[in-house]
């Protein structure tokens, strides 16, 4: 984003910018706004309360004999070579931009895949502070997960919608509720591609429920919309509609994740061996801590360091750690 709202008494929540905003954009922003201060208008010294850099975006670029940029999509490929009108040309790693003329235009992605898609595979590629690769081929991966979202909600022929009002099983509330609340924090960090990530898992366990059910829990459905929205606004919209409600997706409350819900029924216990681990125990979370010493002496991989013999001692942190000293 850039200046606007500066002006506002409580400043700028978060300015999102290149490298490059820093001598540029807010530095000008920065000039007015304490112009502003010391004429009385405003009542920070700052506008911006917190500055992120976001990474450049790369992409292959192309160079002729002159050493001079030339279209990157009008590059010829073949084996393993490059050639622009017939001519020879070399081809290198950059920044995606006018000066290498490597850009791919937004029009062409929101033509061929829609803006959503775009906008989830921009995000999905790397940690937002990092600079990474574009690679087009790769875009079809977020339209196929967004495909798959969408069937689970629609019927793909006859347009109907998938939901019930019928409680969703443990398991998937629990996937639910696990997305819930790591996909909140990612939104709070700005940590996009985890988010999605998240989402991803969750689709792939509820599609597991609808291939066995032929639906979608609403208690599931509408949460899952929630969380996608700020990543694609338009198919979320969308569905938010399908589902029948009539107030803006964009005023709803982000879903809150269920604490209890977050409670595995099972844990992994390392057990160490003279101070190395040796071995883990998958256990109920309510195993007791006598239940965890005599698991851990029976284990396979400790008897065979034990080789029979007692051990001189063994402590038991309660449901974190068996440690065995032989």
């Amino acid at each position: 984003m850039g200046p606007r709202g500066a002006g506002h008494t409580g400043g700028v929540d978060l300015y999102v910018g290149g490298v490059e905003h820093a001598v540029l954009h807010l530095l000008y922003a920065r000039f007015w706004h304490k112009v502003l201060y010391d004429l009385g208008h405003v009542s920070s010294e700052e506008p911006f309360h917190r500055l992120f850099n976001q990474g450049y975006i790369q992409a292959y670029a192309y160079r002729d004999e002159r050493g001079q940029a030339v279209p990157a999509a009008e590059v010829e490929e073949r084996d393993g070579s490059y050639t622009w009108n017939g001519e020879q040309v070399t081809r290198e790693y950059g920044k995606m931009g006018k000066s290498l003329k490597n850009i791919v235009t937004p029009d062409e992605m929101y033509d061929e895949y829609g803006a959503d898609t775009f906008r989830l595979y921009e995000m999905s590629t790397g940690p937002l502070e990092a600079s990474r690769p574009w690679n087009t081929r790769d875009v079809i991966g977020m339209q196929r997960f967004l495909q798959r979202i969408w069937r689970n909600l629609v019927d793909e022929d006859s347009g109907s919608l998938r939901v019930t009002d019928g409680e969703a099983p443990l398991p998937l509330q629990r996937e639910l509720h696990k997305a819930i609340a790591g996909v909140s924090a990612d939104m709070a960090n700005l940590r996009f591609n985890t988010a999605i990530s998240k989402l991803i898992e969750l689709n792939n366990a509820l599609t597991a429920h609808v291939n066995e059910h032929s639906s979608t829990p609403r208690s599931v459905a509408e949460p899952l919309v929630q969380m996608l929205s700020p990543l694609c606004p338009h198919l979320a919209e969308e569905l938010w509609e399908r589902l029948g409600r009539t107030d803006s997706i964009t005023y709803a409350p982000f879903p809150t994740a269920n604490p209890a819900l977050l409670v595995t029924d099972t844990i992994e216990i390392p057990v160490q061996v003279n101070g190395k681990v040796r071995s883990k125990l998958t256990v109920p979370a309510s195993v007791s801590d006598d239940d965890l010493k005599s698991l851990a002496l029976a284990d396979d991989k400790v008897q065979a360091i034990l080789n029979g013999a007692k051990p001189k001692n063994v402590v038991v942190v309660p449901k974190r750690l068996v440690n065995i000293v032989a």
